[in-house]
């Protein structure tokens, strides 16, 4: 399942026009259910396509997390150009996250399950810095062939997730957003 990391040389992409089309970030701050008071999480945040709307619709902190300091770096240059100051860059992998126990409200796992080395562990840390009553979503490439995305043999599709979700005592929720692009969404205990 595991693939190759993201190289920070493709950033662009990562903010082009055409992946509004296929995601847009409103629809995630829905499935989220972000409220002012939001403290949140975007794990795997790269240069902050979802991080930055996210930070506009909480009064709180929003915690980038990146394993790629260079994707960081770019995105704290895209938070200045964009005047949005409400942000801590944390350079961390996703399965020994660098924040404390319950300090987010809602998180977000985009596009990056596919190249954590293990899985298991990183769904614990998701849960580990999730309050009790807060939400957690993992966006996903359906195992189909696309234009964007990794290539298919990199793609978990999406009852291969929900099972690996169940197999690991989550109950979940699979929500197809169009052909190529999956959510699933957790609420946490």
């Amino acid at each position: 399942m595991v693939g190759h990391r993201f190289k920070p040389e493709k950033a662009q992409k990562l903010i082009d026009p055409k992946r509004m089309k296929l995601i847009n970030p409103e629809q995630v701050i829905e499935m989220l259910n972000i409220q002012k008071s939001d403290i949140i999480a975007d794990l795997g945040a790269g240069n902050g396509y979802f991080t930055i709307p996210l930070a506009k619709e909480t009064n709180e902190m929003v915690f980038a997390v990146d394993i790629e300091p260079k994707m960081l770096e770019l995105l704290n240059e895209r938070a200045h150009n964009e005047r949005v100051s409400n942000i801590q860059f944390i350079a961390s992998d996703l399965e020994n996250i660098q924040l404390k126990e319950n300090s987010v409200n809602k998180a977000v796992v985009a596009f990056v399950m596919h190249e954590i080395p293990n899985m298991e562990k990183a769904i614990e840390e998701f849960k580990r810095i999730i309050k009790p009553n807060g939400r957690l979503v993992i966006l996903e490439w359906e195992a189909v062939d696309s234009e964007m995305g990794p290539p298919l043999h990199e793609r978990i599709s999406s009852d291969k997730m929900k099972n690996f979700m169940l197999e690991n005592g989550y109950n979940s929720t699979v929500i197809s957003l169009n052909d190529v692009i999956y959510a699933i969404q957790m609420d946490i205990e």
